[in-house]
């Protein structure tokens, strides 16, 4: 199992998979904005999504956890 954390601070504007979608290391989960600029965040590993911990419209930080992958 993977936790997949947030790389900056910013808010989350798509989310790109849902829980059960099977990803790879390069798979984009979700795109974040920051500084007025918009960012793809990718899985960092293969398997299956278990559980998304953000919402599309929610401010994160830096080390948040946006996903577990198993």
């Amino acid at each position: 199992m993977a936790e997949l954390l947030a790389p900056m601070p910013g808010k989350v504007v798509a989310l790109q998979v849902k829980v059960g979608d099977q990803v790879q290391n390069e798979t984009e989960v979700l795109i974040l904005e920051s500084l007025k600029m918009e960012f793809p965040v990718y899985a960092g590993s293969s398997g299956s999504v278990k559980e998304l911990k953000v919402a599309v419209n929610q401010e994160i930080e830096q080390g948040d956890v946006i996903a577990v992958i198993e």
